[in-house]
């Protein structure tokens, strides 16, 4: 069975979406497309490399990931197809694979540039519809990496210059609010790892915690830990910490959005 997973910020309102998959599926009627998402905010590079990072991992082994967030789109950015844990990825070469990049073990990567498998002709427009789609289509019939391109070194590649946590002077750990989801639940970059360097032999990670400006002072299990409408901070699905409000909007809540820094400090218990 053969895979492919879209994500994209071309909404679902416009046919974009639905004409890459005829695409594919014209050219391998047996492809499994699955939608990760197409709710990306526009243009918002950062936004779709956190989503790819989140999800690939919960698909199979040989699973193509389709990743159109392309602000460049007809210029002179590259088409990068790259292989990673047995997956492959192709996307535009703005820094959107950056996460995946720095995550390591990244097998292989050319620049997608044989034009015996793109749709004519191409739009300067819409490489979705006629480079993404149908290279995805021909790898996922067993089309190899080196026939669509040549190799390229991924140290090469465009990163994003994300922001990375850090322990200040002071003893804080600084992090940034990285997404804002459907819910308002405030999704940072910080993980259990981060919050461990903050550990003293008086304290645990998660005993008096002090985040500026947000009144929660510890970490939960669950949303639920609290009651209605309290604020509550948790280690979320992604395994990163979010601020929420149970069954309430924490953004608008607590006034926080995307880009802004967390400072986190741990007192003695």
């Amino acid at each position: 069975m053969s895979i492919i997973t879209l994500l994209t910020d071309f909404g679902v309102q416009d046919e974009f979406v639905g004409v890459m998959k005829g695409v594919i599926l014209s050219i391998n009627p047996s492809a499994t497309v699955v939608d990760v998402t197409h709710s990306v905010d526009p243009q918002d590079i950062v936004q779709g490399a956190h989503f790819i990072f989140y999800a690939y991992p919960y698909f199979p082994r040989e699973t193509i990931h389709v990743v159109v967030v392309d602000p460049g789109v007809g210029g002179e950015r590259r088409i990068i197809a790259l292989k990673k844990n047995g997956h492959i990825f192709i996307a535009p070469d703005n820094g959107i694979l950056t996460l995946l990049v720095e995550d390591g073990e990244v097998e292989a990567a050319v620049q997608v540039d044989n034009q015996d498998y793109f749709l004519h002709p191409i739009s300067r427009t819409f490489h979705g519809r006629d480079i993404f789609a149908p290279v995805s289509a021909h790898l996922s019939k067993g089309v190899g990496l080196k026939s669509i391109g040549r190799s390229v070194g991924v140290s090469s590649l465009s990163l994003l210059s994300l922001s990375k946590p850090y322990v200040s002077e002071t003893g804080e750990l600084m992090g940034q609010v990285v997404h804002v989801d459907r819910f308002g639940n405030i999704i940072t970059n910080l993980r259990k790892s981060h919050l461990r360097a903050l550990r003293t032999d008086k304290g645990r990670f998660d005993a008096g915690i002090h985040i500026e400006n947000i009144p929660i002072n510890k970490i939960s299990d669950s949303y639920e830990s609290v009651l209605p409408g309290e604020p509550v901070a948790v280690f979320g699905s992604r395994g990163f910490l979010e601020f929420a409000v149970n069954c309430g909007n924490a953004s608008k809540r607590l006034n926080i959005g995307k880009g802004e820094e967390v400072r986190i400090s741990v007192g003695k218990r």
